[in-house]
């Protein structure tokens, strides 16, 4: 793929603590959470922030009854990956605006967990080819992207540190979950039963989504993703990142 590397290297392991930021209940669970599952295996901490509940996500459910249950099911979704802190700033979905409000709601996220990893889901165009993406996917992404850079700089949203946020400028790398453009892996094979239980969890969303049985469906999603990763990752059943450094 253009712009890809041949081969994908081992993502950095030189943190602790990680701060995923993404638009909706199962944007993690579709691929990321297997290495999630690792890095909390091995003691790191992660925190997940939510820019919406997912509540425009099920045709058959009216929107304030699915937030709730969206809510609820990515809660545990979280937990059977060793995440306990899940935190959502409600905003609309389906119709984020990427601009300084949301780019502040982010930066204040950051200040807040410290983390040394921000990961975010695809802020790409495209899932690669022709496979568009969505409109709250691309303004997440790219408002993650500066918020990280805002975090770090007192005179951007000065208002933060007046509610007590002081600058945190100790972001190190931003990981792209899902993106056409990966560079970096991890080796997701000990992570992997417990990111189908993950997946599993958003039953509600996924039996709205297909006729197949949820396990066998998140089973095999899974694994096609994992296997696709592999080919460019020594053959490790493996999650792919873009990864980008400060």
């Amino acid at each position: 793929m253009a712009g890809a590397p041949a081969h994908l290297a081992e993502m950095p392991a030189d943190w602790q603590r990680a701060l995923a930021i993404v638009a909706h209940p199962d944007d993690l669970e579709y691929g990321a959470s297997a290495a999630i599952a690792t890095w909390t295996d091995a003691g790191r901490d992660v925190v997940y922030v939510l820019a919406t509940l997912g509540e425009a996500g099920i045709d058959g459910i009216e929107p304030a009854e699915a937030g709730p249950l969206r809510e609820q099911e990515q809660r545990a979704s979280a937990a059977a990956v060793g995440v306990s802190t899940v935190e959502f700033l409600r905003h609309p979905d389906g119709v984020i605006e990427y601009g300084t409000a949301l780019r502040r709601d982010f930066a204040a996220s950051i200040r807040l967990h410290r983390p040394e990893l921000v990961l975010t889901l695809n802020h790409h165009d495209t899932w690669g080819g022709t496979a568009w993406n969505t409109p709250d996917h691309r303004a997440v992404g790219r408002a993650v992207l500066d918020a990280v850079a805002d975090a770090g700089n007192r005179w951007i949203f000065p208002e933060l540190a007046e509610d007590g946020l002081e600058p945190w400028n100790g972001v190190r790398y931003v990981a792209v979950a899902g993106s056409p453009q990966a560079t970096h892996a991890v080796d997701a094979s000990a992570g992997f039963e417990r990111a189908v239980r993950s997946l599993l969890a958003h039953r509600t969303y996924i039996e709205a989504l297909t006729d197949q049985d949820p396990e066998q469906y998140s089973r095999s999603f899974l694994e096609s993703e994992m296997k696709a990763a592999s080919a460019r990752f020594g053959g490790r059943p493996a999650v792919s990142f873009e990864l980008f450094t400060r």
